[in-house]
Parts: C-alpha cells; sequence; structure tokens
C-alpha cells in the first residue's frame, strides 16, 4: 500500500478545506510521521512538535529577517517581493521581521513605552468593552465578531496610540487594509488595497508625529516622539513603521482571541460555568483558548548558520516554519490535548512564540479578552450559539484562524 503523502504548506492553510474545518487532523498525522518535514513548495523545514518549536522560537541566534534567507525559500521571498536591499531594513519592515542588533534597538523604547502603558491601562479597556455591550442592549440577536470582538481591539490600540475619536472610522478601515501585510498569498487586489492603506496610515503617523511635538498628548505617540529627542535615536521611519505594526499585530490576533474564547465556551458550558461561579479563573481561561485555538498557525526562522535540529541537517540561510497550533496540541506534553480544559494544570504554550521575537503585544492581548470576556457573560447571561451545529464561518487569512461571523442569540 502506498503511503499517503504529507500535507503541503498550502495544504495547512484555510484554504484547505479539511484544515479550515480541523486543522488537527493534519497536524497530527504530521507531527506523528514525520515531524520534521522538508516541503519542497514553500523551501522551507516545517516542525510539529512542541519541543522543537519552542527550542526554535526561543533560540535567540535564529534569524527572523526573510531577506537573509537562502533562494529556495519561496514563501519567505513573498514577504520580501518588492523591497528595495539598498534601503535600510528599518525602514522597510518593523521588529516583526527584525533581526539584531536593530531589533532590540528598536524594540526596546516601544516595549517600555507599551508596557508602562498597558500596566494602568485597565478601566479604559473596560470603559471600551462596557461602551460596546451598552451598544449592544436589548438585542435578541448579533454578530458578535462584527459588533464586539472586531471593534473593541481597534479602539483600545488607538487609544493608546491617542487616536481622535472623530478619526476612528478611517483608523478602522486602514487597520483592515494592513493587515493583508501578514498575508504572504495575497492576491494583486488585496496588495492594492494594502498598499493604499499602509500610504494613508503612513500619512496620519507623521502628521500626529509632528503634531505630538509642538502639543505633546497621554499618548504613546507622545512618549515614542519624547523618547526619540532624548536617547532611543529611532527615526522617523522605524516609528512610523512601527507604530503600524503594533496596530496590525495587535488588532486581527486580540480580535480572533475573543472571538474563539466566547465560540469554545459557548460549545463547553462545563467549561463556561466554571468561569461564572469563579471569574477569578479567567486568567487560566484566556491562557487555555490560546493553547487550544492560538489565533496564529506558524511563525518562522532562518537557520544562521550550517546546523542540525532534530536529526535534520540544515544549510545556512534555510527557512524553518514552526507550527504553534501542532506544538500546542502535543501529546507528548499536554494530556488529553484535544479537550478544551480551563482547569488543565497549567504548561507554557506557545501561541506568542518566544524569545528575542515574542508578541510584543501579549500583555495588552491578554488584559483585552480577559476584561471583554468577564464582562460579556455577565451582561449577557443566556448568550448562545445561533446555530451550535452549524459550520464555524473561519476567515480565509492563511496562517491565522479566527471567524469572519460568529452568530450568537442573547
Amino acid at each position: 500500500m502506498t503511503e499517503k503523502p504529507l500535507p503541503t504548506i498550502l495544504e495547512l492553510t484555510p484554504f484547505n478545506e479539511q484544515f479550515r474545518l480541523d486543522p488537527h487532523v493534519l497536524l497530527d498525522d504530521l507531527r506523528s510521521r514525520c515531524p520534521v518535514h522538508d516541503d519542497k513548495g514553500s523551501g522551507s523545514v516545517l516542525f510539529t512538535r512542541y519541543g522543537d518549536v519552542r527550542g526554535i522560537v526561543n533560540d535567540r541566534e535564529m534569524w527572523r529577517d526573510p531577506m537573509r534567507a537562502e533562494a529556495g525559500a519561496v514563501l519567505q521571498q513573498r514577504f520580501t517581493a518588492g523591497v528595495d536591499p539598498n534601503l535600510p531594513r528599518t525602514s522597510t519592515t518593523s521588529i516583526l521581521m527584525l533581526d539584531d542588533p536593530d531589533h532590540g534597538r528598536v524594540r526596546q523604547p516601544l516595549a517600555q513605552a507599551l508596557y508602562a502603558r498597558v500596566a494602568k491601562f485597565r478601566p479604559q479597556v473596560e470603559r471600551i468593552v462596557d461602551e460596546a455591550l451598552d451598544d449592544l442592549a436589548g438585542e435578541t440577536a448579533f454578530d458578535l465578531m462584527d459588533r464586539f470582538c472586531v471593534p473593541i481591539p481597534i479602539d483600545v490600540i488607538a487609544q493608546i496610540l491617542g487616536v481622535d475619536r472623530e478619526r476612528l472610522v478611517e483608523f478602522r478601515a486602514w487597520s483592515e487594509g494592513v493587515i493583508q501585510s501578514l498575508n504572504p498569498l495575497r492576491t494583486p487586489e488585496q496588495t492594492v488595497q494594502m498598499e493604499a492603506a499602509s500610504l494613508a496610515l503612513s500619512d496620519y503617523f507623521t502628521e500626529t508625529m509632528a503634531a505630538r511635538r509642538t502639543d505633546p498628548r497621554d499618548d504613546l505617540i507622545t512618549d515614542m516622539v519624547r523618547s526619540q529627542a532624548e536617547d532611543s535615536g529611532l527615526s522617523d521611519d522605524e516609528l512610523r513603521i512601527n507604530l503600524s505594526a503594533l496596530l496590525v499585530g495587535g488588532n486581527l490576533t486580540t480580535t480572533d482571541l475573543i472571538g474563539n474564547a466566547v465560540r469554545l465556551l459557548l460549545l463547553n458550558p462545563g467549561e463556561l460555568a466554571k468561569l461564572r461561579a469563579d471569574p477569578a479563573i479567567i486568567n487560566a481561561v484566556v491562557e487555555e483558548v490560546l493553547r487550544y485555538e492560538p489565533p496564529v498557525d506558524m511563525t518562522g526562522r532562518i537557520a544562521p548558520e550550517q546546523m542540525e535540529l532534530a536529526g535534520c541537517p540544515l544549510r545556512s540561510g534555510q527557512s524553518l516554519l514552526v507550527s504553534l497550533r501542532g506544538a500546542n496540541r502535543d501529546p507528548e506534553v499536554f494530556d488529553d490535548p484535544h479537550r478544551f480544559d480551563v482547569s488543565r494544570k497549567h504548561k507554557p504554550h506557545v501561541a506568542f512564540g518566544g524569545g528575542a521575537h515574542i508578541c510584543i503585544g501579549a500583555p495588552l492581548a491578554r488584559l483585552e479578552a480577559q476584561v471583554a470576556l468577564v464582562k460579556l457573560f455577565d451582561r449577557f447571561p443566556n448568550l448562545a450559539l445561533a446555530d451550535p451545529a452549524g459550520t464555524p464561518a473561519w476567515r480565509m487569512l492563511p496562517f491565522f484562524r479566527g471567524m469572519e461571523r460568529l452568530a450568537v442569540t442573547a
């Protein structure tokens, strides 16, 4: 009998209906049969075991910048198409794709300012969530993604940045367009949309940074131009690019974290009952959602030298893809990994990556999800899925997992 072929990277995206409906049918098979898989089509080696994945993302010697990948790294090259190699990398990409020393130089002042704001931002998050819930008052059926999960993260990051409320509609539209920068398989039409939104957002940050230099406010943009003037040495390009990346990276993934969490809790009433009985367990609830249904499927690294990983010889510049989703359900690490259990004994998941490139927005995402979930189920004690047996409307964005729509009744 001929053994069935291993799935390609393209088959590990929502474009493949089987993966879209249940990614773990393919990921479990891949992890058990070939946990280190050389995918010729993408020019990458894919890792699916928890130990390998966690070791790679935590390895600070690994490269992140796709410009450093070998010529055969087809998928990585999609991220650098059209980029002028003669320009400084810090003027063409954010910390998401930078390596040291630039990565640390740019990330450190941004993280310092962001974390200081997040640490005191809970009251504002609570207000934003309450306003979204107030808008739903009296309604008995609605799309929770459109009315709750999508607007909250955008409004939160907009307020942290200091976006005027009258510009929120524009800001939301730009953020939706720029999200396509995370899609290496985007269409030409999506690229046009992305470029227009990127230009508009860049112009907005240029204008706002100039305004904050003469009229400082209590916001992150003011923090960053002040840091620039004092000692960080960050250029205007570096500020614009990374403020935009903060918006994009935190917007989509936090929306999906909240949406995935609501769906899982409604599908698992026993777990929801635990949260209702003791809202203090919300941190554990959010961590189990991140393990069980993380917003991000995979991330990448570049081998910095000829080396061997998990018995696989690697070339310098070879592209590595790591399945965060596959690692988070590895039965060698997590007991009964396909069971959603908010009482699970904590073991660190890899939903936010790790190492030098661990998600800079993780503390804010956790805060938003914790506040949003407790308040939502408190305000709507009878919340239910409109069609519990229906097929979820998963978004068709490669390497991310979240829903386009989530119809609920109250």
